[in-house]
Protein backbone atom coordinates (compact mmCIF):
# COMPACT_ATOMS: atom_id res chain seq x y z
CA UNK A 1 0.00 0.00 0.00
CA UNK A 2 1.18 3.05 -0.48
CA UNK A 3 2.26 5.62 1.91
CA UNK A 4 0.20 8.13 4.22
CA UNK A 5 -1.62 11.38 1.93
CA UNK A 6 -1.45 14.56 3.23
CA UNK A 7 -4.18 17.58 2.41
CA UNK A 8 -2.89 20.76 3.06
CA UNK A 9 -5.56 23.43 1.19
CA UNK A 10 -6.57 20.74 -1.71
CA UNK A 11 -3.39 20.04 -2.37
CA UNK A 12 -2.34 15.88 -2.36
CA UNK A 13 1.43 15.40 -1.39
CA UNK A 14 2.60 12.18 -1.98
CA UNK A 15 4.66 10.09 -4.07
CA UNK A 16 3.88 10.47 -7.57
CA UNK A 17 0.71 7.41 -8.40
CA UNK A 18 -0.18 8.71 -11.66
CA UNK A 19 -0.89 6.41 -14.47
CA UNK A 20 0.27 3.50 -11.80
CA UNK A 21 -1.87 0.81 -10.03
CA UNK A 22 -2.12 1.46 -6.60
CA UNK A 23 -2.39 -1.02 -3.63
CA UNK A 24 -5.07 -0.09 -1.12
CA UNK A 25 -7.37 -2.13 1.51
CA UNK A 26 -11.04 -1.91 0.19
CA UNK A 27 -14.36 -3.58 2.25
CA UNK A 28 -15.11 -6.17 -0.89
CA UNK A 29 -18.24 -8.19 -0.94
CA UNK A 30 -18.52 -12.01 -2.20
CA UNK A 31 -21.70 -12.95 -2.43
CA UNK A 32 -25.01 -11.62 -1.23
CA UNK A 33 -25.26 -11.34 2.19
CA UNK A 34 -22.18 -12.53 3.03
CA UNK A 35 -19.62 -10.14 5.17
CA UNK A 36 -17.06 -8.24 4.22
CA UNK A 37 -13.71 -9.05 3.40
CA UNK A 38 -11.29 -5.57 4.45
CA UNK A 39 -8.36 -6.65 1.98
CA UNK A 40 -5.81 -5.00 -0.37
CA UNK A 41 -6.96 -5.09 -3.49
CA UNK A 42 -5.14 -3.16 -6.92
CA UNK A 43 -6.45 -0.10 -8.30
CA UNK A 44 -5.95 0.63 -11.84
CA UNK A 45 -4.68 4.29 -13.36
CA UNK A 46 -8.11 5.78 -14.65
CA UNK A 47 -8.55 5.62 -18.31
CA UNK A 48 -9.97 9.04 -20.85
CA UNK A 49 -12.62 11.04 -18.79
CA UNK A 50 -12.08 9.09 -15.49
CA UNK A 51 -10.70 10.54 -12.02
CA UNK A 52 -9.30 8.11 -9.50
CA UNK A 53 -10.45 9.52 -5.83
CA UNK A 54 -8.51 8.87 -2.95
CA UNK A 55 -11.98 8.86 -0.55
CA UNK A 56 -11.16 10.65 2.79
CA UNK A 57 -14.68 9.89 4.20
CA UNK A 58 -17.65 7.37 3.40
CA UNK A 59 -20.84 6.49 4.57
CA UNK A 60 -23.11 3.56 4.29
CA UNK A 61 -27.12 4.00 2.92
CA UNK A 62 -29.44 1.03 3.11
CA UNK A 63 -29.09 0.98 -0.76
CA UNK A 64 -25.98 -0.42 -0.04
CA UNK A 65 -27.46 -2.76 2.32
CA UNK A 66 -29.71 -3.73 -0.14
CA UNK A 67 -27.67 -4.54 -2.68
CA UNK A 68 -25.75 -6.29 -1.04
CA UNK A 69 -28.27 -8.62 0.19
CA UNK A 70 -28.86 -9.16 -3.16
CA UNK A 71 -32.64 -9.57 -2.91
CA UNK A 72 -32.86 -8.50 -6.78
CA UNK A 73 -30.97 -11.43 -8.30
CA UNK A 74 -30.68 -9.05 -11.73
CA UNK A 75 -28.57 -7.02 -9.44
CA UNK A 76 -26.00 -9.24 -8.03
CA UNK A 77 -22.60 -8.87 -9.04
CA UNK A 78 -19.70 -10.42 -7.05
CA UNK A 79 -17.21 -9.66 -5.66
CA UNK A 80 -18.05 -5.90 -5.51
CA UNK A 81 -17.25 -2.97 -4.09
CA UNK A 82 -20.35 -0.69 -2.45
CA UNK A 83 -20.79 2.38 -1.61
CA UNK A 84 -21.69 5.82 -2.95
CA UNK A 85 -21.69 8.67 -0.70
CA UNK A 86 -18.46 9.92 0.21
CA UNK A 87 -15.94 12.83 0.02
CA UNK A 88 -12.05 12.64 -1.09
CA UNK A 89 -9.04 14.08 -3.61
CA UNK A 90 -8.51 13.93 -6.60
CA UNK A 91 -5.45 11.53 -7.03
CA UNK A 92 -4.93 11.39 -10.82
CA UNK A 93 -7.00 12.55 -13.60
CA UNK A 94 -7.26 10.80 -17.08
CA UNK A 95 -7.14 12.13 -20.68
CA UNK A 96 -9.62 14.79 -21.46
CA UNK A 97 -10.56 15.57 -17.71
CA UNK A 98 -10.39 19.67 -17.66
CA UNK A 99 -12.78 20.58 -14.86
CA UNK A 100 -10.65 19.00 -12.27
CA UNK A 101 -7.55 18.66 -11.42
CA UNK A 102 -5.20 16.67 -8.58
CA UNK A 103 -5.22 17.52 -5.59
CA UNK A 104 -9.23 18.86 -5.85
CA UNK A 105 -11.57 18.15 -3.03
CA UNK A 106 -14.18 16.16 -4.45
CA UNK A 107 -17.41 14.58 -4.36
CA UNK A 108 -18.15 11.36 -6.29
CA UNK A 109 -22.16 10.81 -7.12
CA UNK A 110 -24.04 7.72 -8.27
CA UNK A 111 -26.52 10.08 -10.85
CA UNK A 112 -23.90 11.47 -12.91
CA UNK A 113 -25.06 13.94 -15.81
CA UNK A 114 -23.68 13.00 -19.77
CA UNK A 115 -24.68 16.56 -21.00
CA UNK A 116 -25.44 15.11 -24.37
CA UNK A 117 -28.80 12.95 -23.81
CA UNK A 118 -31.87 13.74 -24.20
CA UNK A 119 -32.62 13.98 -20.13
CA UNK A 120 -29.59 16.18 -19.69
CA UNK A 121 -30.38 18.68 -22.40
CA UNK A 122 -34.59 18.71 -20.88
CA UNK A 123 -33.14 19.25 -17.60
CA UNK A 124 -34.45 15.75 -16.00
CA UNK A 125 -30.71 15.21 -15.35
CA UNK A 126 -31.42 13.02 -12.75
CA UNK A 127 -32.94 10.72 -15.68
CA UNK A 128 -29.39 10.77 -17.30
CA UNK A 129 -29.21 7.56 -19.73
CA UNK A 130 -25.76 6.79 -19.38
CA UNK A 131 -24.92 7.97 -15.77
CA UNK A 132 -27.91 7.67 -14.16
CA UNK A 133 -28.99 5.33 -11.44
CA UNK A 134 -28.67 2.15 -12.56
CA UNK A 135 -27.44 -0.66 -9.29
CA UNK A 136 -27.16 -3.14 -12.17
CA UNK A 137 -23.81 -1.19 -13.77
CA UNK A 138 -21.05 -2.93 -12.73
CA UNK A 139 -18.69 -1.67 -14.83
CA UNK A 140 -17.29 1.48 -16.45
CA UNK A 141 -19.09 3.56 -19.10
CA UNK A 142 -16.28 3.77 -21.45
CA UNK A 143 -15.06 0.02 -22.27
CA UNK A 144 -17.09 -2.10 -20.27
CA UNK A 145 -14.25 -3.19 -18.13
CA UNK A 146 -13.55 -2.60 -13.94
CA UNK A 147 -10.63 -0.55 -12.39
CA UNK A 148 -10.48 -2.45 -9.22
CA UNK A 149 -9.01 -6.17 -9.03
CA UNK A 150 -7.62 -9.41 -6.90
CA UNK A 151 -4.39 -9.40 -5.76
CA UNK A 152 -4.41 -12.32 -7.85
CA UNK A 153 -5.58 -10.60 -11.26
CA UNK A 154 -9.60 -11.18 -10.77
CA UNK A 155 -12.16 -8.30 -11.96
CA UNK A 156 -14.11 -6.50 -8.64
CA UNK A 157 -17.27 -4.93 -9.67
CA UNK A 158 -18.45 -1.62 -9.10
CA UNK A 159 -21.27 -0.23 -8.11
CA UNK A 160 -23.77 2.72 -8.32
CA UNK A 161 -20.98 4.63 -10.63
CA UNK A 162 -18.83 5.20 -7.44
CA UNK A 163 -17.56 2.09 -5.09
CA UNK A 164 -16.55 4.15 -2.11
CA UNK A 165 -15.85 1.30 0.53
CA UNK A 166 -12.09 1.61 -0.45
CA UNK A 167 -9.05 4.03 -0.12
CA UNK A 168 -9.27 4.77 -3.71
CA UNK A 169 -11.73 4.35 -6.26
CA UNK A 170 -12.17 5.08 -10.29
CA UNK A 171 -15.26 7.34 -11.44
CA UNK A 172 -16.46 8.57 -14.51
CA UNK A 173 -15.59 12.59 -14.59
CA UNK A 174 -19.08 12.53 -15.34
CA UNK A 175 -19.73 11.24 -11.91
CA UNK A 176 -17.39 13.51 -10.05
CA UNK A 177 -17.92 17.18 -8.60
CA UNK A 178 -15.12 19.61 -7.41
CA UNK A 179 -15.89 21.28 -4.17
CA UNK A 180 -15.14 24.73 -3.60
CA UNK A 181 -12.22 26.25 -1.57
CA UNK A 182 -11.49 29.88 -0.75
CA UNK A 183 -8.47 30.76 -0.47
CA UNK A 184 -7.90 29.76 3.38
CA UNK A 185 -8.83 26.79 2.74
CA UNK A 186 -12.57 26.43 3.99
CA UNK A 187 -15.15 25.02 2.54
CA UNK A 188 -17.86 27.27 0.39
CA UNK A 189 -20.67 27.86 2.68
CA UNK A 190 -23.04 26.64 0.92
CA UNK A 191 -21.50 23.15 1.45
CA UNK A 192 -21.60 24.00 5.36
CA UNK A 193 -25.49 24.70 5.13
CA UNK A 194 -26.31 21.44 3.92
CA UNK A 195 -25.51 19.78 7.17
CA UNK A 196 -27.89 17.33 7.10
CA UNK A 197 -27.50 15.58 4.27
CA UNK A 198 -25.32 12.51 4.09
CA UNK A 199 -23.21 13.28 1.59
CA UNK A 200 -22.73 17.32 2.61
CA UNK A 201 -21.78 15.88 6.53
CA UNK A 202 -18.65 13.82 4.49
CA UNK A 203 -17.77 17.12 2.82
CA UNK A 204 -17.96 19.07 5.96
CA UNK A 205 -15.39 16.07 7.89
CA UNK A 206 -12.84 17.12 5.42
CA UNK A 207 -12.06 20.64 6.94
CA UNK A 208 -12.47 18.60 10.33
Amino acid sequence: MIGPVVVTNGNLNRNDTRGKTITCKAAVAYGPGEPFVVERVLVHPPQKMEVRIKILFTTICHTDLSSWQGKNEAQRAYPRIFGHEACGIAESVGEGVNDMKEGDLVVPIFNGECGDCKYCKCEKTNMCERFGVDPMKKVMASDGATRFSTTDGKPIFHFLNTSTFTEYTVVDSACVVKIDVDGHGDLNPYIKVLGLLGISLMSILVQL
